[in-house]
C-alpha cells in the first residue's frame, strides 16, 4: 500500500441503511486519521440527518460514539480515537446506529485503502442513491410502507381538489394543497443531492460552522441528483 509521507492513508468506504430496499447508500473517502467524531459527523451530513438523536459505532466488540446529554455514555473519547487505530482490512464491515427508537442501521464497508490525494479535500462523497428517510418516521418498515403509499395518498389529495373545486370551496382545497405540499418531500425520495452534501463536507474539512444546516437554516440551491 502506497502511503503519502506522513503515513496518511484514505478509506473508501460504502456505507447503506439496512433493511431498506430499494438501497439507500453513499460512497465516501475518509482520511486514515479522522476521529471517530468525524465519521459520524460526515455520515450525518451524507446521508442529510439532524443529528438530533443518538448515535453509536459498534466496531470490533466495543461501542463509540459522541455523547448527548441523556444518552449512553462511552468509554472512549470520540474526538482522540482515530479510524487508522482499528487496523482496518479491505471489505471489513462495522455498524453505525442513528436513533435508537427508529433504528437506522447503517452498514459500513471499508472498500479500499488509497494514497493521500494533495489536491482533494477530505472527507468527501464520490457516490449515493436516494435521499435518506424523513426523521422519526418510524423506522425501516414504516418507512417503506409510508413510502410507497405516498403516490396514492397523492392522487386521492388531487380528486378531492378537483371536487372542491366544482363547489368553489377555497378554504377545503387550501388544506389540501397543505396536505399535499407535507408529502412533498416523500415525493423527491429517489433524489440525491451530492454537490450539497459536498459542499457541507467541505465546510466541515474547513471548520465552518455552516455545515451545521440544521442549526443555522440555512438552504442550497444548487441541485446535482447524480448517483456516480
Amino acid at each position: 500500500m502506497v502511503t503519502s509521507e506522513s503515513g496518511i492513508e484514505v478509506y473508501r468506504i460504502h456505507v447503506w441503511i439496512r433493511q431498506i430496499n430499494p438501497m439507500i447508500w453513499r460512497r465516501l473517502l475518509v482520511r486514515s486519521d479522522s476521529t471517530i467524531a468525524d465519521l459520524h459527523y460526515s455520515l450525518q451530513i451524507a446521508f442529510g440527518w439532524s443529528d438530533e438523536h443518538l448515535n453509536q459505532f459498534h466496531i470490533h466488540g466495543q461501542d463509540y460514539g459522541v455523547y448527548y446529554d441523556g444518552g449512553i455514555s462511552f468509554s472512549t473519547d470520540p474526538n482522540q480515537v482515530r479510524l487508522c487505530d482499528f487496523g482496518f482490512r479491505n471489505n471489513e464491515r462495522f455498524l453505525y446506529e442513528y436513533d435508537f427508537t427508529d433504528c437506522w442501521r447503517h452498514e459500513v464497508r471499508v472498500e479500499a485503502r488509497l494514497p493521500l490525494e494533495d489536491k482533494r479535500f477530505y472527507p468527501c462523497c464520490i457516490g449515493g442513491q436516494r435521499q435518506a428517510p424523513p426523521e422519526d418516521c418510524g423506522g425501516p418498515l414504516a418507512f417503506m410502507a409510508k413510502r410507497d403509499n405516498v403516490p396514492l395518498q397523492v392522487q386521492d389529495l388531487i380528486d378531492e381538489i378537483r371536487g372542491h373545486l366544482e363547489t368553489n370551496d377555497i378554504e377545503a382545497i387550501r388544506d389540501l394543497v397543505e396536505d399535499r405540499e407535507e408529502l412533498q418531500e416523500w415525493l423527491n425520495l429517489d433524489s440525491f443531492d451530492r454537490r450539497t452534501v459536498n459542499r457541507r463536507l467541505k465546510q466541515y474539512s474547513a471548520n465552518d460552522e455552516a455545515w451545521m444546516w440544521w442549526q443555522k437554516g440555512a438552504g442550497d440551491e444548487d441541485q446535482d441528483t447524480s448517483s456516480h
